[in-house]
């Protein structure tokens, strides 16, 4: 057999080096194209894990499949809109942001209370749907305001609003403690913030909302709102039958 030179030897291992580096990247490009959170050189870290999880388990249904999920009548017995809204008192000309409007569930009712509302979600979709809505049903929108939201940054001013409600979202977002020292920024000095979300627990009826791995137990929401520079903290298990309440305070 013939004999190869060091030489040969030595250009054919730089030629596999090459082609397994040009393997590995392609792999990395690939699997950047497949993660929307790991584009622009963003970390995976394990919020942004777990929020690319919870979108992408939402966004497997329609925009239209999921409006009619959100609007369900029976959320009227669970959800319990109208007594949550009411942990802000007198909501007349008061400013309050709908984070992760959704198609309006709480914007309207806000807004039907008396509230100026900011309604404001990441998404174009249901910011259209909204509007939609609002046109086909000849709603009055004069106390509402649309405000695309980004994904790390609700886009408050400084002291805008006198409260922030978000229902069913908390868990979609990354970066949390960053994300709502922006919120607690947004607030007045006298302003409250409501989270309602999914408990994390089983329950023998079948449950509307995220698998329970993606839901986030509230004793950790508690935590990473003490990270985001809130002191005051309330926790109500008792009220929703399926979702905890977190009255929130400076």
């Amino acid at each position: 057999s013939p004999i190869i030179s060091a030489s040969q030897l030595l250009k054919m291992l730089k030629l596999n080096l090459l082609i397994a580096t040009m393997c590995l990247f392609l792999i990395g490009c690939n699997r950047n194209s497949q993660n929307p959170n790991l584009e622009m050189g963003a970390p995976q870290s394990q919020h942004n894990h777990n929020h690319g999880q919870a979108n992408q388990h939402m966004h497997q249904r329609s925009i239209e499949d999921l409006a009619a999920s959100f609007d369900d009548p029976e959320r009227m017995i669970t959800q319990k809109p109208y007594e949550v809204i009411a942990l802000f008192g007198d909501l007349k000309d008061k400013k309050i942001m709908d984070i992760g409007a959704g198609s309006g569930y709480f914007t309207f009712r806000l807004a039907e209370k008396g509230a100026m509302v900011i309604s404001g979600d990441v998404s174009d979709e249901f910011q259209d749907f909204i509007k939609h809505k609002i046109k086909k049903d000849d709603i009055n929108d004069d106390h509402i305001e649309f405000r695309k939201l980004e994904y790390d940054d609700p886009l408050l001013l400084d002291q805008e609003v006198d409260g922030v409600i978000i229902v069913n979202t908390y868990h979609h977002i990354e970066n949390r403690p960053a994300y709502f020292a922006k919120v607690a920024r947004g607030l007045k000095d006298d302003g409250l913030l409501l989270v309602v979300d999914f408990m994390k627990k089983e329950f023998e009826e079948d449950v509307p909302g995220p698998p329970v791995e993606m839901r986030i137990a509230a004793s950790d929401v508690v935590q990473e709102l003490k990270q985001a520079g809130f002191s005051n903290i309330s926790i109500d298990s008792a009220m929703l039958p399926y979702q905890y309440i977190l009255e929130v305070r400076k």
